[in-house]
């Protein structure tokens, strides 16, 4: 079972760390919450709770069902509280959730591309606590270089297709930066999980470009692409 979690609440059985099943503790027990008590905004909270990126997803049953006890009471996030539980809260009108009701929650992964010219394509920043910039090599740490083998992971996490290119940018601020250890992203662990902080004040910065499409799209216009030729030369 995978399973994010803060103090208070908890994302279960999903298929990555900023994906699950709602659960709220109370009481030294954990309650499942009706999709009728959720919005949003209350979703904006658990996610950076989790520190995770922003909902993507926020539906029913994505998770599996309710499972039993019932989180009784609605909350009533308005978007800036730092954990659930500081959200407004008022009784729920319902004593039981249905079938398929129970909040299923997805969240992006704290990953972006910023400064391109699309979402896809920009510089690499990732969220451990706070955005920082990641720092694309250092000739004497072999584990701490960029690639294209990385670049394809950030691409896959962003739904962002293919690798297409990765270069750098010397970036001189006082900002700090990530390393990411590329052994870690090999081993399928999150982005974030492979960050370590560097305060290095100048930088030479990843900056990286991804297809934009989905590796199952890019297959599919090629096909369509290679049968055109064909017909074309037979006509």
């Amino acid at each position: 079972m995978k399973l994010t979690c803060s103090d208070s609440v908890r994302l279960v059985n999903g298929t990555s760390l900023c994906s699950g099943r709602l659960e709220v503790k109370s009481e030294q027990s954990w309650s499942s919450v009706c999709e009728a008590d959720f919005d949003q905004q209350d979703a904006e909270v658990v996610c950076r709770e989790l520190g995770c990126g922003a909902p993507s997803v926020l539906q029913g049953a994505l998770y599996g069902e309710v499972e039993a006890p019932m989180w009784t009471k609605e909350f009533q996030c308005g978007g800036h509280e730092s954990a659930l539980l500081d959200c407004g809260r008022s009784d729920s009108a319902r004593s039981t959730c249905s079938p398929g009701k129970a909040v299923g929650l997805t969240c992006s992964e704290p990953v972006r591309l910023v400064g391109g010219a699309s979402r896809c394509a920009g510089t690499l920043e990732v969220k451990r606590g706070e955005w920082r910039p990641v720092k694309y090599s250092d000739w004497n740490l072999r584990d701490y270089s960029w690639s294209l083998k990385e670049a394809a992971v950030v691409c896959r996490d962003l739904d962002c297709g293919s690798a297409v290119s990765t270069g750098s940018t010397n970036e001189a601020s006082d900002r700090s930066v990530w390393w990411i250890r590329s052994d870690c992203v090999h081993s399928g662990s999150p982005l974030r999980e492979c960050a370590l902080s560097s305060s290095s004040s100048s930088s030479s910065i990843v900056e990286l470009t991804c297809s934009g499409k989905s590796i199952s799209d890019i297959i599919y216009d090629s096909n369509i692409f290679a049968r055109s030729g064909v017909l074309d030369s037979e006509a």
